[in-house]
């Protein structure tokens, strides 16, 4: 596997996939990789001729009382394993060379998709977050680049952005990768105490109640977000951020009744994030479907 830390290398390594007109796929991260990155490592390696991971810790996409500093890095680790998940580029630079002086130009989303949710509990997130995979999108030149579907509106903003900006990249967005007992797989997970992990996989359970009660028959989404929110404050330990049913595509809170057809659920997601002391995990499920 190759390591790639210059901004002008990369572009090179762009220009040389396209003549020879290779198919790229990205997988964008911020370090920290467990099997939930493995996952979309491996998607991409099935799907592409050459397989580009990037770490990055994004300074812009942090608010200034949360975990930069604290963000768990393992680069050798992770090396070690894009080596073993088939990865065959790691591309990692620095903060100065990804936004060097003078710097001044930024993706500012507006709209439902940043001002709600994560974007209202974290402001400025969603621009860091917007301005960082377009340019890693530039850089790479990637058809293809793949995403996990626990960073739910994380994920419509920048499926959103490719469509508004006419990026040809394709957004592959990927099923969310978890542990046996149900918890979303996050670099995250490392901060909670034994006690924290042992109660942080109710909110799966919680939002496999709430499905469990639109497959019942229940379309009230207040009735559904109340039972939500409920069983979710009943997770010890556990302090929640927010809890809400949203159109998975525009993240639209859902007001009254979900939609549907002939008695079947229109698309609908459950979002929740829960608070662990400082750790702050976020999960969702779509309502309308059975798998995870």
């Amino acid at each position: 596997m190759r390591l790639v830390t210059a901004i002008e290398t990369i572009g090179k390594l762009r220009d040389e996939n396209r003549r020879a007109g290779r198919k790229v796929g990205l997988v964008p991260t911020m370090g920290a990789l467990h099997d939930g990155h493995g996952s979309l490592v491996r998607k991409a390696r099935a799907e592409c001729e050459v397989v580009i991971a990037s770490i990055f810790v994004n300074p812009l996409q942090f608010g200034p009382k949360e975990d930069f500093e604290q963000y768990p890095r393992d680069l050798e680790g992770d090396r070690a394993k894009l080596e073993s998940w088939g990865c065959d580029v790691l591309f990692t630079t620095s903060p100065s060379a990804m936004y060097p002086n003078g710097f001044q130009t930024f993706v500012t989303p507006e709209g439902p998709l940043s001002a709600e949710f994560d974007g209202a509990v974290r402001p400025g997130h969603f621009k860091g977050v917007a301005t960082v995979v377009l340019k890693l999108l530039n850089l790479t030149g990637c058809d293809i680049a793949y995403f996990g579907r626990k960073d739910a509106q994380q994920c419509a903003l920048i499926r959103r952005m490719a469509l508004d900006l006419n990026v040809p990249s394709k957004i592959s967005v990927c099923p969310t990768a978890r542990e046996q007992d149900g918890l979303a797989m996050s670099s995250r997970n490392v901060y909670l105490t034994p006690a924290q992990r042992a109660a942080a996989p109710n909110i799966y359970k919680a939002l496999l109640a709430a499905r469990a009660r639109v497959q019942g028959g229940e379309r009230d989404a207040l009735q559904i977000r109340e039972a939500l929110a409920r069983d979710l404050a009943a997770i010890e330990g556990g302090s929640p951020d927010y809890a809400d049913v949203v159109d998975p595509d525009s993240f639209e809170r859902i007001q009254q009744k979900i939609p549907g057809r002939f008695g079947a659920p229109a698309p609908a997601l459950a979002i929740a994030v829960v608070r662990f002391g400082s750790t702050r995990l976020l999960d969702n499920l779509r309502l309308d479907e059975d798998g995870s």
